[in-house]
């Protein structure tokens, strides 16, 4: 007797008809009813009626369907633990990142990563950077890469490089009539549109804290939950919006990208992990990251 002539068994008893079985099983009719006769000829004693219709089970073939499904549960059992066990040996490493550092180097930060540890199960989490301070605590990620520079005693900060910002514009602006940069006194005309909305600090506060301190105050500001979003109002003519460099190909239709003038309009790069965790894999991101700088001609930390 094999576990499928249990199963071949347990799903005829329920279906009370071979044809609906076969179809459940993925077999064929006949050979679902070979198997079945083989059983009882094994067992020696009709577990089904003989020309039943529909099908019904002799008073053995109660019994046996009981003692069938108890032991077919028990066995999924036995895979469901084995399954946990093989789970809690194999390594594991979660990340947690800010949605614009996609759009650079990142990606190939976990690409290089997951062909170094082919045998880690890597999870990624979206978290903004306030979060990711709360998912380290908690044990939730083991590294997390953002844009604010918070300091916690629990933690370490390591700064992988300043991001320049572009203005983002609609096609149609006229500084772009200019070649060059754009200052930032021209975008201080016009609505300014910033993200995320919350939590707070956040990246919006970044933007807002550069056009504070160069003593400039837009008319209007327009907080919104995400960078699509923002894109989408400099698209419709809303006003305009700074971004990291490294989205400059996310949206070309009605908006426009240039440089600006100030050496201030960077955005931090921020990988932060528990303080006292010495875990080879964050040493090993490090090492992926500097490499991939080098060969880049990025400046590491700077």
């Amino acid at each position: 007797m094999e576990l499928r002539h249990l199963r071949y068994f347990v799903a005829v008893a329920r279906e009370r008809n071979f044809t609906r079985a076969a179809q459940i099983l993925h077999i064929a009719q006949p050979p679902l009813s070979r198997q079945v006769r083989q059983l009882e000829d094994e067992l020696g004693i009709d577990l089904l009626e003989a020309g039943s219709r529909p099908l019904r089970l002799s008073e053995a073939g109660r019994l046996f369907y009981e003692q069938a499904v108890q032991v077919l549960e028990r066995i999924d059992e036995i895979k469901a633990l084995m399954g946990r066990l093989r789970d809690a040996d194999r390594d594991r490493f979660s990340m947690g990142f800010v949605a614009s550092t996609l759009y650079g180097k990142l990606p190939e930060v976990i690409r290089s990563y997951r062909a170094s540890r082919p045998g880690v199960e890597l999870t990624l989490l979206e978290l903004t950077s306030v979060e990711q301070i709360a998912a380290l605590k908690e044990g939730r990620i083991d590294v997390g890469f953002g844009r604010i520079p918070l300091d916690d005693p629990a933690l370490n900060r390591q700064l992988l490089r300043n991001e320049k910002l572009l203005a983002a514009v609609p096609a149609n602006h006229a500084g772009l009539a200019r070649r060059g940069t754009l200052r930032l006194v021209d975008l201080a005309a016009e609505p300014l549109i910033v993200y995320p909305k919350a939590p707070r600090p956040s990246y919006a506060d970044q933007v807002l804290s550069l056009f504070r301190e160069a003593g400039l105050r837009p008319p209007a500001v327009h907080e919104v939950r995400e960078l699509q979003t923002a894109l989408g109002l400099v698209a419709a003519e809303m006003g305009v919006c700074l971004v990291p460099a490294s989205i400059e190909t996310l949206r070309r239709d009605n908006v426009a990208y240039r440089p600006l003038d100030s050496v201030l309009a960077v955005s931090p790069i921020i990988m932060s992990s528990r303080k006292g965790d010495r875990s080879p894999e964050i040493a090993l991101i490090l090492k992926l990251i500097r490499q991939m700088y080098r060969k880049e001609g990025i400046v590491f930390g700077a």
